[in-house]
Order: C-alpha cells, then sequence, then structure tokens
C-alpha cells in the first residue's frame, strides 16, 4: 500500500482526459496534475525542446513526493520517451496502453493514428505496432485539433470543427481503417464528431482510458495501490492564468474543478 499520489503532466489539458479516467478507476489515489498551458502546444516544437519541457515536467511533479508518473502527452510518449525512462520513479506514457488497445481491436488489420504533428514525425506508433503485429499503419497529424478542443469547439454541429475533421480523417477512411487511435489526450473530446465522419464501424481508441487502465494495472502489480478506505484530493497547476485553466477544465473532467488552481511561474520552470 502507498498512499502517495499519482503525477499526471500534459502540455495543456487534454491530460485531464486520463485524469477523469484515474478518478473513475482509483477514487481513493492523491493525484498531482500540472498543465503547461504557457507553452502548449508542444507537438509543434523540436525533439530536443519537448524532451527539455518533459523533464522540467517530470522534476515538477517529483518534487510534489508523486509515487508514479504518467505523462499523459500523446507528443511525450512519442518524441521523448527516454526521459520518462530515466526517471527515478516509475513513470508511462500514452502511446503502448493506446497502441495495444488498438491491435486488440482491429479485425482487418489497418490502424488510423491521429496525433500532433510530432507524434506523427517520430513513427513511434507506427513503429510500436507493427513490431506486434503484421499490421498497415496510416498516421495524420492534426495540429489544429488542439486549439479547436481547448477553445471549447466541441459539438459535432460545429461547422469549423466539423470541416477540420473531415479534412484530416479523408486520408483514413480511403484507406479503409477500422481502428483509429486518438493518440493525443485532447482527441477523445472529439469523439462525437470523429464518429460521425468515419462511421460506427471504426472503433475510436481513447488513448486517455487506456493509459488510465494500464496505469492501474502496474501500480497493482507494484502492490503501490492506496488505502482503499480514502478519498483522493486532487491538486492542479498550470503555468499560465488559472481563470483560463478554470474555464474549460470541467469540459475535460466531466465536472466541476472544485480545488484551487495554482501557477507555476515559468522562469522558475526553466530553472528546474
Amino acid at each position: 500500500m502507498d498512499n502517495r499520489p499519482i503525477g499526471v503532466f500534459d502540455s495543456g489539458l487534454g491530460g485531464l482526459t486520463v485524469v477523469r479516467e484515474l478518478l473513475a478507476r482509483l477514487p481513493g489515489e492523491d493525484l498531482v496534475y500540472f498543465g503547461d498551458t504557457g507553452r502548449v502546444p508542444y507537438g509543434t516544437h523540436s525533439p530536443e525542446t519537448i524532451a527539455r519541457y518533459a523533464a522540467q515536467d517530470s522534476r515538477f511533479l517529483q518534487n510534489h513526493g508523486v509515487k508514479f508518473i504518467v505523462a499523459a502527452c500523446g507528443t511525450v510518449s512519442t518524441t521523448a520517451p527516454q526521459v520518462l525512462a530515466e526517471l527515478p520513479v516509475p513513470a508511462m506514457g500514452v502511446l503502448e496502453p493506446a497502441a495495444d488497445a488498438a491491435l486488440a481491436a482491429t479485425k482487418n488489420g489497418r490502424i488510423g493514428v491521429l496525433g500532433t504533428s510530432a507524434t506523427v514525425r517520430s513513427g513511434a506508433f507506427d513503429t510500436y505496432l507493427k513490431s506486434k503485429q503484421p499490421v498497415e499503419v496510416f498516421s495524420q497529424a492534426c495540429p489544429l485539433f488542439v486549439s479547436l478542443v481547448e477553445s471549447g469547439w466541441i459539438e459535432r454541429d460545429n461547422e469549423a470543427t466539423v470541416a477540420v475533421a473531415r479534412r484530416y480523417l479523408q486520408p483514413l477512411r480511403e484507406q479503409g481503417v477500422d481502428t483509429v487511435i486518438l493518440g493525443c489526450t485532447h482527441f477523445p473530446l472529439l469523439t462525437p464528431v470523429l464518429s460521425d465522419i468515419l462511421g460506427e464501424d471504426v472503433t475510436l481508441i481513447n488513448s486517455g482510458a487506456a493509459c488510465a487502465a494500464r496505469c492501474e494495472e502496474l501500480l497493482r502489480e507494484q502492490d503501490a495501490l492506496c488505502d482503499r478506505d480514502r478519498e483522493g484530493v486532487c491538486q492542479f497547476y498550470v503555468s499560465d492564468r488559472p481563470q483560463g485553466f478554470s474555464a474549460v477544465a470541467d469540459m475535460f473532467l466531466g465536472r466541476r474543478v472544485e480545488q484551487d488552481i495554482h501557477r507555476v511561474n515559468l522562469e522558475d520552470m526553466d530553472r528546474v
């Protein structure tokens, strides 16, 4: 038994989809969330910059005494996995859980991957999937999705969002994929829009849900789950205006954020 908190970080708000799933699965666990809202999105930066940000984010969480770190960021998971591997506490990203879920779901062996530009450039999903099964992988960068989601433009009748999604998804439709990995934790908020365009025969893999399930499994294996007879506490930290976070965090979590949102000075982060 280990009552220390689980640490979760992301470039912005998308990682809250992992927090949402963790709260549902492990309601007794304390959580510390850091959203690097002052430097979002990570997907447009170089691998070296992404690795530096990931290392800073991870050390911030370590300073809060976490027992486990979840990089709830597809860009970090695919572009800077070495940062997670070298941490002194157990850590994981979203790549392997989401990819494994896709391999279990596909029937025709044709898998699509939606991600940030950095995720697609890394080729990490393609490499991992093909190392496990002889599948065909079709990746599509969706750089505008993060901004659309963080702006709250997620309704299935939002003309701008639907138009952008149709443009991004057309190549996957033409390839006849039957499973699509939402390789960024922002993207599950667009599920209704994506499902309408891809059709009900295409399975969407929620990377946040897959990641939370794997986190629970690993903590159980390590005998590191918390005392069941307790109610978990969440702490939220951001690197930009807390008011902006509060305005849309409810949408990601599916519930009101009652806790105070704490701001971390980016200048201090640069010295971490």
